[in-house]
Order: structure tokens, then sequence, then C-alpha cells
């Protein structure tokens, strides 16, 4: 059997199966980008070009969209905030937004964020969560606001700043919900747990920030970075030739 890095007349074996330009496989657990994130996105795209690679997720046996797997992080939140009335007493009454890394993340309503230094996902899914508690009757103390630009202090900071208030936050101050040292970290991914069982993976040896918080690898942090795989379409990945040792090599 000829070697897929081999050529035949010439022409490279992977030109020779347009076929395998539609199938996708899994090529490495890249783990947590944070600020790294513009740096991955420019090697995977100089390395399989930018249609030829994504991100995906695996999900209860399958391997699905970052769509599809953002449901189950969203769910998290969902079930955690209506399982604690007295932590969603707090949010409405006192904040009147929340923000990840930076204030203007108050901004982003998507889970897609191409323009954004970090991604972030637990602000986006609190308010969510809230805004359909407004709607709720079993929930009739959570209470419609108006969409209005205002004066909210930082709970941690005390910083002003003049944002946008979320649906159904009436306080007056603002929360940021990563650092351990805000009074928002309860609400940090690595400490709300995985909602369901088959959510939970681990990878032996491995130890990410997200391991040493919180509920650690049963949290959705966790779910949601150690079931990130990066897909490359598989033509591409012939192409590398030798580089298939080490597909992710220096994200």
């Amino acid at each position: 059997m000829r070697d897929a890095a081999t050529t035949v007349d010439g022409v490279s074996a992977p030109d020779l199966w347009p076929e395998l330009s539609d199938v996708w496989i899994p090529v490495g657990v890249p783990g947590y980008s944070g600020l790294s994130k513009a740096h991955r996105l420019a090697v995977l795209d100089a390395r399989f070009g930018a249609d030829g690679w994504r991100f995906a997720h695996y999900v209860r046996g399958r391997i699905v969209p970052m769509a599809e797997a953002i449901v189950e992080y969203e769910e998290a939140y969902r079930r955690f905030l209506r399982d604690r009335p007295a932590l969603v007493q707090f949010l409405v009454t006192r904040a009147g937004n929340v923000y990840d890394d930076n204030v203007t993340n108050v901004h982003d309503h998507d889970y897609v964020q191409p323009a954004t230094a970090m991604n972030h996902y637990q602000d986006i899914s609190v308010r969510r969560v809230i805004a359909e508690l407004v709607d709720d009757p079993a929930w009739p103390w959570v209470i419609d606001t108006p969409a209005e630009t205002v004066a909210l202090r930082d709970l941690g900071t005390g910083e002003v700043h003049e944002v946008p208030r979320a649906r159904g936050f009436r306080g007056d101050g603002l929360l940021q919900i990563r650092d351990p040292l805000s009074p928002g970290y309860v609400l940090n991914p690595a400490v709300v747990p995985a909602h369901d069982p088959a959510l939970i993976t681990t990878l032996p040896n491995r130890t990410d920030w997200y391991h040493v918080e919180g509920c650690a690898h049963l949290s959705i942090e966790a779910f949601w970075q150690m079931s990130k795989v990066v897909e490359v379409r598989y033509d591409r990945f012939l192409a590398l030739g030798p580089g298939r040792s080490d597909p992710l090599a220096d994200l």
C-alpha cells in the first residue's frame, strides 16, 4: 500500500483523493487558550488553511460543533442558578450586569466571539439565565428592567463604569465573575459543576488552572476545555507530511 505522504507521477497523494476534503478528524486536545487565542488561530490557519480546521467538542460519545456543546455549558449555569435562589436574589438586587475578564464583556451577547482577545462565556450564560427567569412565573421577584445605560460601581474594585443594564438586574453594582478576589467568584466556571456526569472527562497527568479551583475536573470549565478538540480536514492533515506526528506544535 502506497504511503499517503509519497507522490504519484509528481502529484501529492492527497490531491488524488478529493473525497477526503469532506472527512474531518480530531488531531489533538488544545485545552485552554486564554490570551493565546489570536496566536493559536494564526498558527492553525497557516498550517491547515482557514477552511481546513475547526474547534469541536466531544460530547456523550460524539464530536459535535461548538454551537451544540455550548448548550451544555449554558445548561450548567441554568441549573446552578435555579438551584440557588439566594444567589439569584443577590444578583438581581445587587448587580446591574456581570462580566468575565474585562468590563467590555458586557457588550457581547453571542458565544461566538471572533474579535475578543479572550473568549468569555460565563457572563453571557448568567445574563441569559436571569433574562429567562424574568419570563418565568415561578420567579416573580425577578422582574423586568429597562434597557438603558447606567453608572454601575464594580463590587470588587469600586470603579464606576457606564454600561448597559442587563435584563432582570436591578442593582447598582457591576460584578466580575472570574477572579477569586471578586464577590462574583461563585459564578466562575471552575466552581459551577457539570450538570451531567456523562460530560466529565479527564486526562491523566494534565493540570490546568481549572483543575485546582472550584470542583476541579467535575466543573463545567473542565468539561469545556477537556472536551475541546481541533478537527482538521483529512486531506490537509495528510498534506502535512512528517508534521502529522505533532499537528498542534507551537500552539
